[in-house]
């Protein structure tokens, strides 16, 4: 009995790494082929991927499946896997934004994302003005509160994970399921900005202030109110993070 116990503990020392190791180098990849050090057109092989990061073919097959599920990469016949040009890439995935955020286009994602939000967000937040739940606005009001306590103590991690719940509970709260489905998009974003240090050192009161005025407008069933705060809200962000953006509505 205890051989069995022994044989099954040697294969799960051998197994339980592996997802790591998937993860860790799809996110190398994924990065170099953002970066261009893998341009559009590059052929792997299962076997170069195997030399290169010593890893079993079994893992080898998951780092590529894993790029193949964002679209940035197609295992051909005859050919092996072809890196594929940015405009088949899922650019909604958080690894794909992560990824852009790091490397050379990060100005041009930043700009993307936020012009995605300030196209989406400010009908969301009228539309949650109408449709959300009470508890959903409760709850929206009380995380607009604690944002300004959380980036005052200097609770980063806090501030981030109420940041991402509050615009996350406003999209799901818009009753619209396709601005719902944005979620991970505007997490990875929120996110990004707390990687890259784009949150100021000292607080914002206009912003703060505004995410407060825009949840209370939701509790009141204040649409015009809503949309025109979160427009507010997206402006200033606009104007914070990329160099050249008037800092005021067009």
């Amino acid at each position: 009995m205890a051989r069995a116990d022994d044989r099954s503990q040697s294969r799960d020392d051998v197994v339980q790494p592996a997802p790591v190791l998937h993860e860790s180098h799809s996110d190398t990849l994924g990065q170099e082929i953002v970066d261009g050090v893998l341009p559009a057109g590059t052929v792997l092989t299962l076997e170069t991927i195997q030399d290169r990061f010593g890893v079993s073919r079994t893992v080898a097959r998951e780092i590529v499946h894993s790029l193949e599920s964002m679209n940035m990469v197609m295992s051909k016949r005859r050919v092996g896997i072809v890196v594929l040009p940015q405009r088949h890439w899922n650019l909604f995935d958080p690894n794909v934004i992560r990824w852009r955020l790091r490397g050379p286009q990060r100005e041009l994602q930043l700009r993307s994302l936020i012009e995605l939000r300030m196209a989406v967000e400010p009908m969301a937040a009228a539309s949650a003005a109408r449709r959300a739940s009470p508890e959903a606005r409760l709850r929206l009001v009380t995380l607009a509160q604690s944002l300004r306590s959380l980036l005052l103590a200097g609770d980063g991690a806090g501030y981030l994970d109420a940041d991402i719940e509050f615009h996350s509970l406003l999209l799901e709260s818009s009753g619209n399921e396709m601005f719902g489905a944005l979620t991970t998009a505007v997490s990875a974003i929120l996110a990004g900005r707390i990687e890259l240090g784009l949150v100021p050192d000292a607080p914002v009161t206009a912003a703060l202030n505004t995410h407060v005025a825009l949840a209370e407008a939701i509790l009141r069933d204040q649409p015009t109110r809503a949309e025109a705060a979160m427009s507010e809200l997206l402006v200033e962000l606009r104007g914070s993070l990329l160099d050249g953006e008037p800092p005021e509505a067009d």
